[in-house]
């Protein structure tokens, strides 16, 4: 199993930056090397829950065209963790971000993980 923890949510003004973080933490040591995309979804008031940013083991980045140039995701395949850099935040921007990670099986089974979420509020 993975254990996936966020941190760095929190409320900005319109225009600001702020940054998410996300480290994986797994039952059993082996699983570090099964895991395959993480990234970050959130999920706005009376929406569902929607991509925002993935980057594969291999370091490709997908990103969501409505923050395509404000944000910026990473990851280190050492430390299991996974980055999002925000900036120029928008109010449309206000959600519960999670995190998400795919956990590799055998047979290509893929199973995902997700994170408790963190709140973003961007609001003036």
């Amino acid at each position: 199993q993975i254990q996936l923890a966020e941190s760095g949510g929190g409320l900005v003004q319109p225009g600001e930056s702020l940054t998410l973080s996300c480290a994986a933490s797994f039952t059993r040591s082996s699983s570090r090397f099964m895991v395959g995309n993480m990234g970050w979804y959130r999920q706005g008031p009376g929406t569902q829950r929607e991509l925002v940013a993935v980057v594969a083991k291999d370091g490709a980045t997908t990103y969501a065209d409505s923050v395509k140039g404000r944000f910026t995701v990473s990851r280190d395949n050492a430390k299991s963790t996974v980055v999002l850099q925000m900036s120029g935040l928008k109010a449309e921007d206000t959600g519960v971000y999670f995190c998400g990670a795919e956990h590799r099986l055998p047979g290509g089974i893929i199973k995902p993980y997700w994170g408790q979420g963190t709140q973003v509020t961007v609001s003036s």
